[in-house]
């Protein structure tokens, strides 16, 4: 009996450890345009009489364990001023570590933020997140910070003070460049590439109570999904790509309900409502 004990308290231990974390999905917006914008501006060959509302969102990952997980950063108030953000008239602003707080988090709980893409109103905000871990694909990265400032090159979103954070967070060890496509990065979730909406673009794949597509700028809106059409002009490096992507997506969730695209305002209307501009993905 006295070696049975510890034998059993060892085994139960196992048995804690080996639990997979769970995770919960939320949409959190930060800011929307002032306008709807007609579906031709978001979709090649869209139609120019539907509109669409478009957000600006961060996605959270929550997990069970004390992971925080966020799919991109939001930008800081003062791009609202930059040329591309006048271009969208964006309106009711909220700093995107604030908005966190409608879910019980401050900044510093957040331990990783997957960067989908470089562009800013997605990878700016990386700066107010003290203590999270940046994961980038390593051909984004690249290209963002290199080959992309080289004359003739599309550096079209992109920010030069975007880029030194992003190098100085490297260079501080808090940068994982991910090589290339289906990578489990954090156990339970994966990223994919393909659609090349930058350089090398990816999405995140999360296992919690559905399969979960944060699918970012990989997929704009709801219409290029539902029509398998591609981005507008200059929203993917490869179009074709682009449309093969979504069809993987719904192969890997199975569900299309669960692919969440990066702008379009349907998402706080498909999903329980949390807080004001916050809903839970189930």
């Amino acid at each position: 009996m006295k070696l049975l004990l510890p034998i059993l308290l060892l085994i139960t231990s196992l048995r804690g450890q080996s639990q997979p974390e769970r995770y919960q999905v939320y949409a959190l917006k930060f800011a929307n345009t002032g306008f709807a914008m007609p579906i031709s501006v978001w979709v090649d060959h869209g139609p120019q009489n539907d509109s669409v509302r478009i957000d600006f969102s961060i996605w959270l990952i929550k997990g069970d364990k004390g992971r925080n997980i966020l799919v991109d950063a939001g930008f800081r108030r003062d791009l609202i001023d930059s040329p591309d953000g006048k271009e969208f008239a964006i309106t009711n602003y909220q700093r995107p570590d604030s908005v966190l707080r409608k879910v019980g988090l401050k900044a510093g709980d957040i331990t990783d933020i997957i960067l989908s893409h470089p562009h800013w109103d997605h990878c700016d905000g990386i700066g107010l997140f003290p203590n999270a871990h940046i994961w980038v694909q390593k051909e984004d990265y690249s290209y963002f910070v290199g080959a992309a400032w080289q004359r003739g090159a599309n550096n079209g979103g992109f920010y030069k003070r975007d880029v030194r954070q992003l190098v100085e967070l490297n260079l501080a060890g808090r940068v994982t460049l991910v090589d290339g496509d289906d990578k489990e990065i954090i156990p339970g979730i994966k990223v994919f590439t393909g659609s090349r909406h930058t350089f090398n673009s990816q999405y995140a794949l999360v296992e919690a109570a559905h399969k979960i597509i944060l699918a970012s700028d990989n997929i704009w809106v709801y219409y290029s999904l539902e029509h398998l059409q591609p981005a507008s002009q200059g929203g993917t490096f490869d179009p074709a790509g682009y449309v093969k992507s979504m069809i993987r997506m719904k192969t890997l969730t199975g569900n299309p309900r669960y692919i969440i695209p990066g702008h379009d305002a349907r998402v706080y209307e498909l999903f329980p409502k949390v807080a004001d501009g916050v809903v839970k993905i189930e």
